[in-house]
């Protein structure tokens, strides 16, 4: 790994979507997992339940939000009032709400004013998260596209890899050059985790004439189950954990330190 100069940091307000190309394959746990790394490093982290229409941070966080994002996009509150603090994680959370119709079938207007709105908080917070919802629905498309890092999530089921490369295919087809990388999730052992990686990465190379960066391998451990069934952050109930490990590398390799948090947060302002 790359020793962190001051050119390579991320600017502030930087927005991060997690994407996946089916359910099931731990993109919300990821999410969550990555604001708590991230917060503990001194940075102003939000979390965007963007998952339109089956959001569970608020479950596997075990909060029960009396904002959301639907107040937000109907005018009835603003970014700042729509966000709950979570003050074990140390992170802030911006809920969804699942099962809502009208989330889910969200315009194209509607979804670039919530880019804008992400896009805007730099006042508040260093690193913007988007948990996004898996497949290949429009608004989910043009929230990828708004982001500025994909980072797509697959495990090595043949399914997986299969929706993971149609994620990153109508990327490039959305965001020609866009910055996205790969997560491997739930790996036997780092070696299997990179062969996983390699065969997507082969794909991307061949069909797409695109190299997309590996961000990271994350082993398969059973203390993950155990801290969303107890719908506590990992690293508060498990810190130790292999998974917990995996994603602190995942968040070096974005290259976000406290230095940059001290930088960005110069001429911040209060939340």
């Amino acid at each position: 790994m790359s020793d962190v100069s001051a050119v390579d940091l991320l600017p502030p307000g930087r927005v991060i979507a997690v994407a996946s190309g089916k359910g099931g394959v731990g993109k919300t746990w990821l999410s969550i997992t990555l604001a708590q790394v991230l917060a503990r490093r001194g940075l102003q982290v939000l979390l965007v339940d963007a998952d339109l229409g089956l959001a569970n941070v608020d479950v596997q966080l075990g909060l029960q939000p009396e904002r959301d994002l639907h107040a937000l996009l109907t005018g009835r509150l603003t970014l700042r009032q729509a966000v709950m603090r979570h003050d074990d994680g140390g992170f802030d959370v911006l809920a969804g709400r699942s099962g809502s119709g009208a989330l889910a079938a969200l315009d194209a207007a509607t979804v670039e004013k919530l880019n804008l709105l992400l896009r805007d908080s730099a006042a508040f917070w260093d690193v913007v998260l988007l948990d996004l919802g898996a497949g290949l629905a429009p608004p989910t498309r043009r929230l990828a596209a708004g982001a500025d890092l994909l980072l797509v999530v697959a495990t090595d089921e043949p399914t997986s890899l299969t929706d993971a490369y149609a994620v990153l295919k109508l990327h490039s087809a959305d965001r020609p050059g866009g910055d996205a990388r790969i997560i491997v999730n739930q790996a036997a052992d780092y070696a299997q985790g990179k062969r996983t990686a390699a065969a997507l990465q082969r794909a991307c190379t061949t069909f797409l004439r695109r190299e997309i960066p590996l961000g990271g391998v994350i082993r398969r451990d059973e203390r993950v189950r155990d801290a969303i069934r107890r719908q506590v952050p990992l690293l508060m109930r498990h810190p130790n954990s292999n998974a917990a490990a995996d994603v602190e590398a995942v968040a070096l390799s974005l290259q976000i330190t406290t230095a940059f948090a001290t930088i960005a947060n110069s001429g911040r302002l209060a939340v």
